[in-house]
């Protein structure tokens, strides 16, 4: 299906074995896909067109992928990026997502599960700047500012944590289907999560809380054995 508006990908990796079958992948998925192998290449582009997604390789020729990432961040990008690395280890996990990396990929990976990660990451980053989840006139109609990462319920912000944002935003882009919990726990947390599932149902249970207590119409309801889904609106919706 062709998009209105292709979202832009940018790929960031020295290595043309690994960036050209990468690039083909994204460019049939309908995206609008930049190649550039090398670090300063990644900030000069993204300084004339900012991108919806980078994937980002680490080890790059001039700099590291960790310093594209830091400085990406500092001059203002807002859109995703998703690091690949040979680099397996933990530290290296939590380094790149403390200098502003959303998401991570260990190399050799899969090219299925690279298009699943750069899907979700669209949804929980991009999209129109505002999504009207339901009639908004008066109190009660839920709206979400996908931009910024904020959501009204009328007039009035729902304060929200970032883990509750992205569970009601994919929530929102499901309406009225129910969304699995491992699909939930595999876009909001991390497919390789080692933790319980019960963080879900305590993050779900805080979602419902904040929601009810501003008076939004929409319920987040459970579905016995598969997920949740949302519904509802304001009765003249």
């Amino acid at each position: 299906m062709l998009r209105a508006m292709a979202q832009r990908v940018l790929v960031v990796e020295d290595e043309e074995d690994i960036a050209f079958p990468l690039v083909r992948t994204l460019e049939r998925e309908g995206y609008s896909v930049h190649w550039v192998d090398n670090g300063q290449k990644a900030l000069d582009s993204l300084s004339a067109e900012p991108a919806d997604v980078v994937i980002l390789d680490l080890g790059l020729p001039d700099f590291d992928g960790l310093e594209v990432c830091k400085r990406a961040r500092e001059a203002g990008f807002s859109g995703a990026i998703m690091i690949v690395t040979a680099r397996a280890g933990e530290l290296d996990r939590v380094v790149g997502l403390d200098y502003g990396a959303d998401d991570y990929l260990a190399k050799p990976f899969g090219l299925a599960e690279l298009q699943a990660r750069v899907r979700a990451l669209l949804r929980r980053t991009t999209g129109p700047g505002t999504t009207t989840t339901s009639n908004a006139n008066g109190h009660g109609g839920l709206r979400i500012d996908v931009a910024a990462r904020r959501v009204y319920a009328g007039e009035d912000e729902v304060p929200l944590t970032g883990k509750e944002f992205e569970v009601l935003n994919i929530l929102a882009a499901n309406r009225d289907k129910v969304v699995s919990r491992g699909r939930l726990m595999a876009d909001v947390w991390d497919e390789n999560w080692y933790g319980s599932t019960k963080t879900l149902d305590v993050t779900i249970g805080r979602l419902r809380q904040k929601l009810e207590s501003q008076g939004v119409t929409e319920r987040v309801v459970a579905v016995r054995g598969v997920g949740f889904r949302l519904e509802g609106g304001p009765p003249d919706a």
